[in-house]
């Protein structure tokens, strides 16, 4: 496949949002979303998906050209490992639903959250 760079980045960092134009598609993907989406190895885990909680209030304090193929983004908790290549923002905002959802789910079956502040406990009640 292609590296077809974008036509336009532009970042939101009030809003926390990430504005990506391609020739034919634009898509806004929040910095949440792409915190746990990172294509870091330590977020990858090298050998599976690690599962990132607790980043709902992440912002982008930082975006950096890394050649002709990709940007790295430095978060505000301090993450900036990884290379977002054109094509892998151009997939992550075509399947950003899909993406997200399972995401959420994940969440869901790991009794996490996605609030920092928050350690989710649920337990059985045992019968009488």
């Amino acid at each position: 496949m292609k590296n077809t760079a974008p036509t336009k980045v532009h970042l939101h960092k009030k809003s926390k949002i990430l504005n990506i134009a391609f020739a034919h598609k634009s898509y806004q993907l929040p910095a949440e979303f792409l915190r746990v989406h990172s294509p870091s190895a330590e977020a990858q885990g090298y050998d599976q998906v690690v599962l990132v909680t607790g980043k709902m209030d992440v912002g982008i304090k930082e975006l950096e050209l890394s050649g002709n193929y990709g940007i790295r983004i430095t978060f505000d908790d301090g993450h900036d490992t990884g290379i977002f290549t054109w094509n892998y923002l151009a997939d992550l905002g075509e399947n950003q639903k899909a993406l997200w959802d399972t995401y959420l789910k994940k969440l869901e079956e790991e009794n996490q959250s996605r609030d920092p502040h928050t350690q989710p406990l649920f337990f059985t009640p045992q019968s009488p």
